[in-house]
């Protein structure tokens, strides 16, 4: 009888461990693998791209639409990242053949520290899902594609409104001819200064609604105010827009000879807004004084003001909580750096340019100039050597820059401090060295220079001594263009900080 028990025990015993098996193996065969999540994920940002680029073709004014367009924005820019890393950890050939951990290892940028080192394109897949880093990457993925296919399915109702909405003209522009073309990733802070703007005032406020906006030095904040300048429902709003600076609201005066009108209702005899522009430091007095100057100005009737700075103490003299505009999330970076890059040809049909492209993102400090300056060339140029030359020069020279003086290049340009630029040629006897930038209108193009910056980094225009060269001309308004001072100098056995440069590091 024991036996029997035992051999019934032992039979049951062997049937459990079969069907937990048998279950691990049959939920294991039935899981989605990456590659599976990668293509749901490319299906889902289309659909998601599709409706963003139709919403953007539309006068959509509901702010509940804007703000579920803007997270649909966010999460197109997150997916396309996510996909990116993804795709250049499974197909970049490079990535096998670096001692780091990734070839994104060196940059602030790219998720570095969550792709894994592959030991071969054959193995790649098999070596991403094995490493406890590739499964981090994976669970990313997986996180990101639900949370996107979650957004797909509630934009149905979405879409039903777009259709109310009247559609904007607009030219059938490509991918980077459309982003070149408009202003990119700051549609949240535009809302933002346009419902300031909007907002009726107080009965019997005596004060004026005072909004700053503050960034680091070409970060946008006048491409931003232009914008907002030029929005519909603000130029319904206010009979007069003016641009002012220090001198011209000394007498209280706001005529067609004080600043520069941006528009003007002659038939209307409504409210005016008034945007400050402040270059440089201005005391607290000064600033003080102007705005009790616009609260008595007598030729038009003040009701808003915008004041953008780099500095942060104008804060307190809003009345609305300063707007604090930040460079571009590193999604949001990526997605428009690569459309530029890119053009017209998609990044998925090139892996190993988009894996190159990927880090060369992370080398620009999220700067808008340099997206435009580094994607045209490498438009121009789609070769996969040309355009890891320049990744190699340029990590060399961001380098050098943070060991000589704990700056990145271009935060050095913007400060108007003296930095030194990088150029294809590994050898040679001379040294290219900018000293400011400075901007320009790009309407007086008689007076720009006419060799641009990429010509000299390339070889193609070699000029001597001190001289101009064209950085970018934006096409958006206010249409600036950016010309750096620059100065070519005989090289010497090491580099150094140029006297300029010492003295403000001393200082």
């Amino acid at each position: 009888m024991e036996s029997l028990v035992s051999a019934v025990i032992s039979d049951l015993i062997s049937r459990s461990i079969s069907f937990a098996i048998d279950k691990c193996r049959r939920r294991q065969r039935d899981a989605p693998t990456i590659e599976d999540n990668l293509q749901r994920m490319r299906r889902v940002l289309l659909r998601i791209r599709i409706t963003v680029e139709e919403a953007e073709r539309r006068l959509v004014t509901n702010r509940a639409m804007l703000r579920q367009l803007q997270l649909m924005r966010e999460g197109l820019y997150r997916g396309y990242y996510v996909l990116s890393a993804c795709n250049a950890a499974q197909d970049d050939p490079e990535v096998s053949r670096h001692d780091h951990r990734s070839s994104f290892a060196l940059s602030q940028f790219n998720p570095a520290k969550r792709v894994c080192t592959l030991s071969s394109m054959a193995s790649a897949k098999m070596s991403l899902l094995a490493s406890g880093i590739g499964r981090e990457l994976e669970a990313e993925l997986q996180e990101v594609l639900a949370g996107l296919e979650r957004m797909a399915s509630d934009m149905k109702e979405l879409v039903v409104f777009l259709s109310s909405y009247p559609p904007l003209s607009r030219e059938p522009y490509s991918g980077h001819l459309w982003l070149q073309n408009r202003m990119f990733g700051r549609e949240a802070e535009q809302e933002r200064i346009i419902s300031f703007l909007l907002e009726p005032e107080p009965p019997g406020a005596r004060n004026l609604g005072v909004l700053p906006v503050i960034g680091r030095a070409r970060v946008g904040k006048s491409t931003l105010v232009e914008h907002v300048c030029f929005d519909e429902r603000v130029r319904k709003h206010f009979s007069l827009i003016v641009f002012v600076d220090v001198g011209d609201i000394d007498d209280g005066h706001l005529g067609s000879n004080k600043g520069i009108i941006k528009h003007r209702d002659l038939d209307s005899a409504g409210k005016s807004l008034v945007v400050i522009e402040l270059d440089g430091h201005v005391d607290e007095s000064t600033l003080r004084r102007m705005l009790s100057t616009l609260r008595g100005a007598r030729t038009a009737h003040v009701s808003k003001i915008l004041v953008t700075s780099r500095s942060e103490k104008i804060a307190s003299f809003g009345t609305a909580q300063a707007l604090q505009l930040k460079p571009l999330p590193r999604e949001a970076f990526w997605y428009f750096f690569k459309t530029i890059a890119f053009g017209s040809t998609d990044a998925e049909d090139h892996p190993e340019l988009a894996s190159v492209c990927m880090e060369l993102a992370g080398q620009l400090n999220r700067s808008f100039i340099a997206a435009n300056l580094i994607g045209s060339l490498l438009r121009a140029n789609p070769c996969s050597q040309f355009w890891r030359k320049v990744l190699t020069r340029l990590k060399d020279f961001t380098r050098m820059h943070l060991v000589l003086s704990g700056e990145h290049p271009f935060d050095l340009v913007a400060k108007d401090r003296p930095a030194y630029l990088w150029r294809l040629a590994s050898k040679t006897s001379t040294t290219l060295i900018v000293y400011n930038c400075y901007q320009a209108c790009s309407a007086r193009e008689h007076d720009l220079p006419k060799i641009t910056i990429n010509e000299v980094q390339i070889g193609s225009a070699s000029p001597r001594g001190k001289f101009e060269v064209l950085a970018w001309r934006s096409h958006i308004p206010p249409c600036y263009s950016y010309v750096l001072s620059c100065e070519v100098r005989a090289s010497s056995s090491s580099f150094h900080i140029p006297a300029r440069n010492k003295q403000i590091r001393q200082q």
